[in-house]
């Protein structure tokens, strides 16, 4: 009797608490505006676009529910008005005849014609969403959980290549479950970046699982399969921010894997291949140079910022499932055992696999883990180790 007296006293304050949260999260959703180039507040209808496949979707989305609406009220209205007219308590009698040519011909013909005036331009656009010759730029889109790599093969701006990764000020408003700002979890470090008026041709693959690369204002969505390719494109009509997301559901942090599309003038473009080339120049490192513990430390520190504080947060401590780094014996221990984790991942992709950064770039990351917060090892690894590592041959191994 104690215990359920117990419980029913808990009941008030647990719905106390359920209001409270309610009232923040409606207070929080009114904050919210329409983010150009993204998500509308209470949006009902498609993306207008601002390419011409785009415009087209939503055209033909519009023509196909006005047919349909239209179908719908001929036939019930047809149904029950003879429902209504031919009611037994009027009187009414079931007519008594066997086979009508006239009716089967015109329930035949009618949706026929209605197919056809339905099929002709889903087809005429299906086709065009699929042509992707011609283009002035082919940009790779890889998946990985969580986050996409961009590799720019043809056409202006060939060789550029990065990953763009959730901003981490946005992954830590989420872990304190204090949304804010409307790009709220679609802001990222590196956004895709290409030229208005310009055919671009996407290529999508994944590394890991199926992800989606889907950006609707482009009228955009297409599959990311691990060992194949697709392929998608568009033509962005004017420029701007455009955001979209994995449209695949792959994995526990597939609501922390954006898109954001950066459409520029064709003279801001040229300027930021520019400085793009520059940047990929500059960190294009030699694998076999030596490196001293406080240059290891100093690069490793803007990488652990790039694509590892989005998880294990800037402080090291993890976060729920995530493990921390901070006094982590896997980084406090053995060299190897990390190297493993960091070229491999661990635990059927929880960590994922980090193949895509360079020897220096893993190097760095690692020695910085070994040498800050409270882990103060003094041991740093070289790029050369994790060269040798990629073929095999981890530090302390025979092979």
């Amino acid at each position: 009797m104690k215990s359920i007296t117990k419980r029913l006293a808990g009941v008030p304050r647990q719905a106390a608490v359920w209001t409270a949260a309610w009232a923040t999260m409606a207070a929080q959703a009114a904050q919210v505006n329409d983010l150009p180039g993204g998500p509308g507040v209470n949006q009902l209808n498609l993306t207008p676009g601002v390419t011409r496949i785009a415009a087209e979707q939503y055209s033909l989305h519009w023509m196909m529910l006005i047919l349909c609406a239209v179908i719908f009220v001929a036939v019930f209205s047809v149904m029950f008005y003879s429902i209504w007219k031919h009611r037994k308590s009027q009187g009414a009698k079931s007519a008594t005849f066997h086979e009508s040519v006239t009716v089967e011909v015109v329930w035949t013909i009618v949706p026929f014609i209605i197919i056809i005036l339905m099929a002709l331009p889903a087809t005429k656009l299906v086709v065009a969403m699929k042509d992707t010759s011609n283009a002035d730029l082919t940009i790779k889109a890889t998946g990985y959980q969580w986050k996409w790599g961009y590799d720019y093969l043809n056409g202006e701006g060939e060789g550029i290549s990065f990953l763009s990764t959730l901003d981490s000020s946005h992954r830590a408003m989420s872990d304190a479950g204090k949304p804010a700002g409307d790009d709220y979890l679609l802001k990222v470090d590196n956004p895709l970046v290409v030229p208005v008026g310009k055919k671009v041709r996407i290529i999508t693959t994944a590394n890991d699982v199926i992800h989606a690369w889907m950006v609707p204002a482009f009228g955009v969505k297409q599959d990311a399969i691990p060992g194949f390719v697709r392929d998608t494109w568009f033509r962005a009509e004017q420029v701007g921010d455009f955001y979209g997301q994995c449209a695949e559901l792959c994995g526990k942090e597939h609501a922390y894997m954006p898109i954001h599309v950066k459409v520029l003038s064709a003279k801001d473009y040229s300027a930021w291949v520019m400085e793009e080339q520059k940047r990929l120049q500059a960190l294009a490192d030699d694998p076999n140079k030596v490196w001293t513990l406080p240059e290891l430390v100093a690069r490793g520190e803007k990488v652990y910022a790039a694509n590892c504080a989005a998880c294990h947060l800037e402080n090291g401590k993890g976060g729920g499932a995530i493990k921390p780094l901070d006094g982590s014996q896997i980084v406090l221990g053995d060299v190897p055992q990390q190297m493993h984790i960091l070229l491999e991942g661990r635990l059927n992709g929880a960590m994922p696999a980090w193949k895509q950064l360079s020897d220096t770039e893993l190097a760095a990351v690692a020695t910085f883990t070994k040498n800050h917060w409270s882990n103060k090892t003094g041991k740093l690894i070289q790029p050369s180790e994790f060269k040798a590592a990629r073929e095999g041959k981890f530090p302390g191994s025979s092979s």
